[in-house]
């Protein structure tokens, strides 16, 4: 099932539900004819679509809108802020190319510190799928939900069998006794391939897809950071604000230490290009994920062997050379 049946079903379902976009019908746009004039198109208009889902809201309409991840978060962060936040209301935030999901754009259209402006609001929920069956999965929880919700929008084709979603929960896909991985969003493909590389150095490695960001499943991180094994948090998304500063405040709220590894944007935008070239430029790719977690846990490898599926001397460098030979 598509996002856009999904939504469907879910407005012909429930009267109350409005169907907003900020001319950004890219997951809605056969939807117009169905639903009539629960679907508002307000044009190039974030900061306008926000305040008009506001006053929806507040007559007892159920607002879910969309629009590019940067604008949706960035240009209208203050009538999210003011109209949405401050009085709670449950208006549904779908933001569209997140993350290195923006692939060609460049740093005016990426949204990579959306998840740190997003949770700095009071009472707002941030969830981040893996993939498009993860996040069909999730969108009635979250629409049920009597929050305002951010819901980083991810289309692409699943990787594993997901389970059962639950807000606050995240969703434990292999345990593991020497590290765990903790992802959430798009990377968790590539973190699957960095899962295969470990294993072949014999490392028992344990994965979890945090798509709830916010609230985060705290009875697992206690679990895991006081085994003292070594945690690696992927994201795309800079290092400052996203998960691994959720769980950075998480320790230091609780008077624990853990090891725990960043492998995000540090201090710093992502070069366009395609989708591919993206990550293997920016070192995103399952064998430079598993190369950086391997030389972190100082465990000796022929790194070579590592990065072989890689290809070519270009694409083994990772961030230090273009992608382009």
């Amino acid at each position: 099932m598509t996002y856009e049946e999904r939504i469907r079903d879910y407005a012909l379902a429930n009267e109350e539900v409005v169907v907003m976009t900020a001319e950004n019908r890219a997951l809605i746009r056969n939807l117009p004819p169905i639903l009539g004039d629960r679907l508002i198109d307000t044009g190039i208009t974030e900061q306008t679509m926000i305040g008009a889902a506001a006053g929806l809201a507040l007559r007892g309409r159920r607002p879910i809108v969309h629009a590019l991840g940067s604008f949706l978060t960035m240009r209208a962060f203050e009538f999210i802020r003011t109209d949405i936040g401050i009085p709670g209301l449950p208006v549904k935030l779908s933001s569209f190319v997140p993350g290195l999901l923006s692939d060609g754009n460049g740093p005016t259209h990426q949204a990579i510190e959306d998840i740190g402006l997003m949770r700095g609001i009071p009472g707002m929920q941030v969830f981040s799928p893996a993939d498009n069956e993860d996040m069909v999965g999730m969108l009635e929880t979250i629409w049920n939900s009597p929050n305002p919700a951010y819901l980083r929008v991810n289309t692409r084709p699943g990787v594993v069998a997901h389970q059962a979603f639950e807000i606050g929960k995240a969703e434990r896909l292999q345990e593991g006794k020497d590290l765990w991985i903790l992802v959430h969003g798009m990377l968790l493909e590539e973190v699957l391939k960095t899962k295969e590389l470990l294993e072949s150095q014999g490392l028992s490695v344990g994965i979890a897809n945090m798509r709830s960001l916010v609230p985060i499943d705290e009875a697992f991180l206690s679990e895991i950071t006081v085994s003292g094994v070594p945690i690696f948090v992927v994201e795309d998304h800079f290092k400052i604000g996203g998960l691994y500063s959720i769980i950075a405040e998480w320790l230091l709220g609780k008077q624990r230490t853990a090891p725990v590894h960043s492998i995000a944007l540090d201090q710093r935008w992502f070069k366009p290009g395609l989708l591919s070239e993206v990550l293997r430029y920016e070192g995103f790719t399952g064998p430079q994920m598993a190369v950086r977690i391997l030389e972190q846990m100082n465990i000796a490898f022929n790194k070579e062997q590592v990065l072989a599926s890689l290809g070519n001397a270009a694409e083994r460098t990772g961030s230090t050379l273009p992608f382009v030979e």
